[in-house]
């Protein structure tokens, strides 16, 4: 995985962060737009976690251009920004999940792994915004009808920013049946990650 953020504080401990953690590697580390359309190409990261103010340019606009030269790389923005209008765009611009800043470590890290393994993480105050702003366009819940109990209790979840852990937690099952349970919701709703999901779920 990459990193592009201009806080050489946060940066730094983002990376020890990683260094920890026995099944991710931090490949580099980008501290504007300019460095990140240069480098992050080349070292094609699995995950790439993007701040979006940064000093030369939106770390939105980086995703947008980097998006089509690395399909395979998901971009996992991570910001103190939670304006709703920012997050859809981020989303929009090709991102597949949004955390705040002032997330924990083990949230910082869930968020990681999840956004390597195909998900779309969304803290639960993000979470929040989005469906607001699919409120706003006037959507209704009903696209959901052909899942079972368990999954739509799967899926409200998500809605609610859970990570797949926390699912698991609260609803008292394995991580393994939370997954299963996942690719039933992606199957059955024709969708690829959890933001599709929601915005499915509510349209």
């Amino acid at each position: 995985m990459a990193i592009v953020e201009d806080n050489a504080g946060i940066c730094q401990e983002l990376r020890r962060l990683i260094e920890r953690t026995e099944d991710l590697v931090c490949i580099g580390a980008c501290p504007n737009v300019a460095t990140a359309l240069r480098r992050i190409p080349a070292l094609a990261p699995d995950v790439l976690v993007m701040d979006i103010q940064l000093p030369d340019g939106s770390g939105i606009d980086c995703t947008a251009r980097l998006k089509p030269l690395l399909p395979r790389t998901q971009i996992l923005m991570f910001t103190i920004c939670d304006d709703r209008c920012e997050i859809m765009r981020a989303l929009g611009a090709g991102a597949v999940g949004y955390i705040l800043k002032d997330s924990s470590s083990d949230e910082i890290i869930a968020a990681i792994r999840e956004t390597r393994n195909g998900g779309s993480p969304l803290t639960g105050e993000v979470a929040r915004k989005v469906i607001e702003s699919l409120h706003s366009s006037h959507a209704t819940p009903h696209a959901a009808a052909q899942l079972t109990q368990r999954e739509q209790e799967v899926l409200r979840l998500l809605s609610q920013g859970y990570f797949d852990k926390q699912i698991s937690e609260r609803l008292e099952i394995s991580l393994l049946t939370v997954n299963s349970h996942l690719k039933h919701i992606y199957a059955k709703m024709q969708v690829h990650s959890r933001t599709e999901a929601i915005a499915k779920y509510l349209k």
